[in-house]
């Protein structure tokens, strides 16, 4: 498949006192053409700065971004950003402070495409028709914000982001705030969205058990690293780090068979530590059953497993071989 996206050791630090808060610190990953990748961590992990670096909303600090072909800038204005044409679109979690209050939904719509060019009776024309798509109809066209459900703002975001035709949407944590029996329907108008258009994804979540049907991949985040890389049925069933057997662990309702390799959490705490520039080790350790002298000394690197995973842990061989037992 066609690579559209490359990440290359990214990094977004902020100042905190001496040192650096490591938001992301050194993520490298790529992104086929019409692949959906899961980006998935606790609060904190980095995942939602590492979207908005993508989308340039914020400024790395180091590392480069390729999009289709093209090294982007850093630093992206507002001019550099519709320059860009609007092929990388967000759907973000408050479905209210995305949407301008002063401006009708169809107006909200029109929006992107008149940057774009598109005026009269075809702009309107496309109005309505993602008004239909995203099930909401034209009766919304003249309402505002504040008189639609979260539900309803939720499918109005969504069809901002897609109604472009971008190469690549990032969705933060799209359906969090909603509602479970909301979040099925938006879920399912996102992947039946995404197949129709073969658009690219990266969906942001801290909820494994919503990628299942809609991930091809899934990247694991933790305190601003990457720690696991995997096809979603590989990660799902065969988890090698032990954050992601955590997370999985952790979840209230089974999301995979059990592994062979029991994972107990050393630190319960409901908060994680603040990751800095100037760590030393790994930033699991501290949490993780299997910690051994060398992982607190220095940091490990993301390599490639058997099975094709890519992992960064010290002791990737040993967890391998008690998964196959």
């Amino acid at each position: 498949m066609t690579e559209l996206l490359r990440v290359e050791l990214l990094s977004c630090h902020f100042a905190q006192g001496d040192e650096y808060l490591a938001a992301v610190d050194g993520v490298s990953l790529s992104l086929a053409a019409g692949e959906v990748l899961g980006l998935v961590g606790e609060s904190g992990s980095g995942k939602s700065t590492l979207g908005r670096l993508i989308a340039g909303l914020e400024t790395p600090s180091s590392g480069d971004i390729y999009f289709a072909g093209q090294r982007l800038s850093r630093r992206r204005s507002g001019s550099a950003l519709r320059a860009q044409g609007g092929d990388i679109q967000m759907v973000f979690q408050d479905s209210y402070a995305s949407l301008n209050p002063r401006m009708t939904i169809a107006a909200s719509l029109a929006e992107p495409l008149q940057q774009r060019g598109c005026r009269g009776a075809a702009l309107r024309s496309r109005v309505d028709e993602w008004l239909e798509r995203v099930g909401l109809g034209q009766r919304f066209a003249g309402r505002y914000p504040h008189q639609l459900s979260g539900g309803q703002r939720q499918r109005v975001g969504i069809a901002r982001a897609f109604i472009t035709e971008p190469q690549l949407v990032i969705c933060d944590e799209a359906v969090s705030a909603l509602d479970v029996s909301v979040q099925a329907q938006i879920l399912q108008l996102l992947r039946e969205i995404q197949r129709d258009s073969a658009t690219a994804m990266i969906f942001i979540t801290h909820d494994l058990a919503v990628l299942g049907s809609l991930a091809d991949r899934i990247a694991v985040m933790y305190l601003g690293e990457l720690l696991e890389l995997a096809p979603c049925w590989q990660l799902l069933e065969q988890p090698l780090h032990p954050y992601t057997r955590q997370l999985l662990a952790a979840h209230p309702e089974p999301v995979l068979a059990p592994s062979p390799l029991a994972v107990v959490a050393r630190d319960q705490a409901s908060e994680l530590p603040t990751p800095l520039s100037s760590d030393m080790g790994c930033r699991f350790a501290g949490r993780c059953p299997y910690a051994q002298p060398e992982c607190l000394l220095q940091p490990p690197w993301l390599r490639r497993a058997t099975s094709g995973a890519a992992v960064a842990c010290h002791r990737l061989d040993w967890l391998e071989a008690g998964a196959s037992d």
